[in-house]
Parts: structure tokens; C-alpha cells; sequence
């Protein structure tokens, strides 16, 4: 069909035009025929008025009872007809004979025409051929006091004339038809217009085609993807993004919701429901909602030709358990690094224990030896009595000859005692190895006395973990900003890299049921509290290795 190939556009202007165009003529034929009828209408009110005025006239009623109605009636026709522009007035007898006629030659001769209801006494409207051809005309009885015909007069003008002035209405309804026309074919012209530049000229298959192919991707894809209006209201979002936000899911294709969600009405985390809101520009930034990390990007939709969006696109990327993963390396990490350290002091302490012996100084290397090793069961005694969790007694011993190796001093204290098997080891290590990672990093770039503090206190049910430092303090204390990748000033944002720290942190924060704050007092002061009850749900049955 020559029509598939067009446009939605062009479809509807066509269409639109072609029902103008009948809507033109029709209306256009309506009127002719009601200025037709008008017209007779009209023309039949006033040949009845002419014909009730002879009828009615003494000078008539006299007339018509004389022996010779002629010579007195033809001429008084003849002037009246002058005067009411009239074709012909015919007055006859009662028997039908004509006294007055326009052509005299017809005076005395059968009226033609029906006279019955005449001289039963009504008047009566016909259209009808005479004389004179067909005419529009009225009969109307001559009556005495006592109602008897004396006569009838018959007033018309001729079809031809009335046809003048039907004709002479019809410009009119020709200019009104005609501008019902250009007024309908502008309209369809600008609507076709704005069709066509909405759809980009696309056809009807070609845009159900392509709807077709979109709602297809939009549910095969394994990443969240959301479109926002400018509003604050999701217009889609497909199947997967549904299940990260945790939102009900969107209706099959063909169905409307009853309305879009607003973003306010969905429970979402403050930093996601503002990135979402903002419409700003974002490249996988982290946002942690419930026990899931997210990795969000955005952009703004813009439609061709247009400079102003027309909302936001985000994707959704879960990346809770690649940073599961992720956590555990961080643990092992945490605690290999550690260990390294402790190895290469002690590797350095032990050379120096046989170098003294080899220049034979017994005593003082076994009091270098024994000093040391006081030192260490000392330090590691408080930890394991006082919190009973020997992964995090190696975890800060570890951390102790790290910092010293930073050049970094770092201050560890504990107090309380944790009940046992209510740490999951694992978020603890990813959490607190995070944390003191970050301090050390921070205060190794003060130039006088780099110290971090360590405090670990176990209180009214709560295990309290306060990290410090003399650093240049935190950008903001806005976790959510500092979390996003890219605000951390590290070097690595892979998944498992450093820039992921915060990140991590606050997973492993949210894992344990815990909070965590961040503020400047000096340099960065960080606080995570866990209700111990809350741990127990979270800590696995028996304490395995990170």
C-alpha cells in the first residue's frame, strides 16, 4: 500500500484533510439547502402577504361583484405587481376564470393551477408550472362579511427568480466552506508538523518495531536501569532495577500504571533519591541501599535538536557481591600486609640479635630479645583478654609495625570485654584494617609527629571503634559524598583497590547493623558503633578465618 512508507505525520494529515474536505462539503451542501428553503420560505411569506392585502382590499371585494371585474381589476394588478415586485397576480372568479392576467391575451381563460382549497375558503401554497413557467405561488379567497368566495387571487414569481436569490447566497457559503478549509489544513499542517518532529518521522510499524526491540532490551539487560523526569517521577525503569531498589515491578508492555512513582514515595537512601533528583552528571559512583552497594552512572536525556533535557537516564550496577569478594581479599590483604610487616621487623630485630652475639655480647642481645618479646605478649595479652578476638589482637599488632614503617605512631587502647563469638572476624577486619589504612595514609603526610589513635571500648552493649588522627581531617563529613569513588584521592578505584575503602567500610558498617560517623577534630575522627546484640544475627556460628 502506498501509505506504509509514510509517516505518522503525513498519515494524519492526510487523513485530516480528507475529513475537512468532506466536512467542508457537507456543511457546505447543509447550507445550500437551507438557504434554498429560507429562501422559498421567504418568498412564499410574502406572496401571501400581497395576496391577503388584495384579498382583503373593499376596492377588490367591490370589484369582484360587478359585471365586468375586469376592466376594473387589470390594471390595479398590473400596479400592484410594479409595486411588490411580484411576478404575476391572477384574479379570477370562483369558477376558476381568470379576471386579471400579466398577458391579457389569458384574461377569461381557465386558471392553471389547483383552486379547491381556495374556494372551499383556505389558502393555499403550491409550486407549480403555469403560464409563465413554474413558479412559487400563494391562493388566497376573496370572501364577503358572511365568508362567501366572491373570488380568489393567486400571487407568485417564477422559480428562475427565486433560484437569483438562492444564488445569490451561495458566495457566502462558498467563503465560509473555503475558510473552514485553509483553517482545517493549517491546523493539520502545524499537528503534522509537531508529529513529525516528535516522532522524528518514524511510521507506526517503524516506531512498534522499535518499541518492540526497546522493551526487549529493557528486560534482557542484567543492570538496573531508571528514567527520571524532571519532576522527580520514574517513567521506567525495568525488572532488575526494581529488584535493587526494591520496588514493585513495572507493568507489562501495553498496560499504564496507574501513576509514576515519585522518587520521595520510594524509600530509597537519601544519597541515591538525591543523585536521582539532581539530574546531575555521575560515572560509577557508590551508593550503598539496604545490604546492597550499588555502582550508579547518569546522564541527562536529551532529544535531537533539543538543549534542555528532558530528564535522566541511570544505570544500576550490584556490586554487593563483587565487593563481598572484594572485602574478604581486604581482610586478607589487611592481615598479610600485616603480617609482612611484623616479619620484616622482626627480621630486622633478629639480625640484630646475631649480630651481637657474633661480636660477643650475650647479655645484650637477650635483653634486646626478651624486651621485645615482653613487649609483644604484653600488647597482644591486652587485646585477646580484653576483647577475646585473636584476629583482631594480630590485625592492630600487624598494623603496629606497618605504621612503623610509615614512620606513623600508632596509639592503641581497648577497654571492656567483648562476650565471645559476636564479631563476624571478617566485616570486623575489612572494617577496622579500613579505617586505620585511611588514618595512617592521612597522618604519614603531617610532616611533625604522625599519629593515629586507636580505641576500642565495649560499653552498655555497644562495641564502640574510634579512629583518629592528626592528618589534614576529612574533605566533608558527608559520608555519602565521600564515598563516591573519586573523592577519595586514591589512585586505584578497581574493585578490591584502595579508592573502594569507604565504600567497603560502610558495606561492612551496614553488614555488622552498625553506624558510622565521620568529623574533624584536629585532623579525621571516625566512629562506628555496634549494638552487640545486633552482631549476633550477623556473626557466623563459629569463628573461621577471614
Amino acid at each position: 500500500m502506498v501509505w506504509r512508507g509514510w509517516s505518522i505525520a503525513r498519515r494524519l494529515f492526510v487523513a485530516n484533510l480528507f475529513l475537512v474536505v468532506l466536512l467542508a462539503a457537507g456543511l457546505a451542501t447543509v447550507m445550500v439547502y437551507d438557504a434554498g428553503s429560507r429562501t422559498y420560505e421567504q418568498t412564499s411569506a410574502r406572496m401571501l402577504a400581497v395576496a391577503t392585502a388584495i384579498a382583503d382590499s373593499p376596492a377588490v371585494l367591490a370589484a369582484a361583484q360587478e359585471p365586468n371585474p375586469s376592466a376594473i381589476l387589470q390594471p390595479y394588478a398590473t400596479s400592484v405587481m410594479a409595486d411588490a415586485h411580484v411576478d404575476f397576480i391572477t384574479m379570477m372568479s370562483p369558477a376558476g376564470v381568470r379576471w386579471t392576467h400579466p398577458d391579457p391575451q389569458e384574461i377569461g381563460k381557465k386558471y392553471v393551477g389547483s383552486i379547491a382549497q381556495a374556494q372551499a375558503g383556505h389558502t393555499y401554497f403550491e409550486t407549480t408550472a403555469g403560464t409563465l413557467g413554474p413558479s412559487v405561488r400563494v391562493i388566497v379567497p376573496i370572501q364577503n362579511s358572511d365568508g362567501t368566495v366572491l373570488g380568489m387571487v393567486a400571487a407568485g414569481t417564477t422559480v428562475d427568480n427565486v433560484q437569483v436569490l438562492v444564488a445569490s447566497r451561495l458566495p457566502a457559503v462558498a467563503a465560509l466552506a473555503a475558510a473552514l478549509l485553509i483553517a482545517g489544513s493549517l491546523a493539520a499542517w502545524a499537528l503534522g508538523r509537531y508529529l513529525k518532529r516528535v516522532t522524528f518521522g518514524w511510521g507506526p510499524e517503524e516506531l512498534g518495531q522499535l518499541f518492540a526491540y526497546y522493551e526487549s532490551v529493557l528486560h534482557s539487560v542484567r543492570e538496573g536501569l531508571v528514567l527520571v523526569d524532571t519532576r522527580g517521577a520514574m517513567v521506567l525503569y525495568n525488572d532488575h532495577a526494581a529488584l535493587l531498589l526494591g520496588i514493585i515491578k513495572a507493568p507489562p508492555a501495553g498496560q499504564t500504571a496507574a501513576a509514576q512513582p515519585s522518587l520521595d514515595s520510594l524509600g530509597l537512601p537519601d544519597s541515591l533519591r538525591e543523585l536521582l533528583k539532581s539530574g546531575r552528571t555521575a560515572t560509577d559512583e557508590v551508593h550503598l541501599a539496604g545490604d546492597r552497594l550499588l555502582v550508579v552512572s547518569q546522564r541527562p536525556a536529551l532529544a535531537p535538536g533539543k538543549n534542555a533535557p528532558a530528564g535522566t537516564v541511570a544505570t544500576l550496577r550490584d556490586h554487593t557481591e563483587l565487593t563481598a569478594l572484594a572485602s574478604n581479599l581486604s581482610s586478607t590483604q589487611t592481615l598479610v600486609e600485616a603480617l609482612r610487616s611484623q616479619t620484616h621487623e622482626h627480621s630486622n630485630r633478629l639480625h640484630a640479635i646475631i649480630s651481637l652475639i657474633e661480636l660477643d655480647r650475650p647479655r645484650e642481645a637477650l635483653n634486646f630479645a626478651t624486651a621485645e618479646h615482653r613487649d609483644t605478649v604484653r600488647l597482644g595479652g591486652e587485646f585477646v583478654e580484653a576483647l577475646d578476638e585473636p584476629f583482631l589482637a594480630a590485625l592492630l599488632l600487624g598494623k603496629r609495625a606497618q605504621a612503623a614503617e610509615l614512620g606513623v605512631t600508632l596509639e592503641l587502647t581497648a577497654a571492656g570485654t567483648l562476650p565471645p563469638n559476636t564479631l563476624d572476624p571478617r566485616e570486623l577486619v575489612t572494617l577496622l584494617g579500613n579505617l586505620v589504612d585511611n588514618a595512617m595514609d592521612a597522618a604519614a603526610s603531617c610532616a611533625h609527629n604522625p599519629t593515629v589513635w586507636v580505641d576500642l571500648l565495649v560499653a552498655d552493649g555497644e562495641l564502640t571503634i574510634t579512629v583518629a588522627d592528626n592528618g589534614p581531617g576529612l574533605p566533608t563529613t558527608d559520608l555519602d559524598v565521600l564515598g563516591r569513588i573519586g573523592t577519595t584521592d586514591k589512585s586505584s578505584v578497581a574493585p578490591g583497590g584502595r579508592g573502594y575503602g569507604m565504600a567497603l567500610i560502610r558495606r561492612a558498617t551496614a553488614a555488622l547493623g552498625g553506624t558510622i560517623t565521620g568529623e574533624n577534630d584536629g585532623g579525621a575522627l571516625m566512629t562506628a558503633v555496634f549494638p552487640v546484640d545486633a552482631l549476633e544475627a550477623h556473626s557466623p556460628s563459629t569463628n573461621g578465618t577471614p
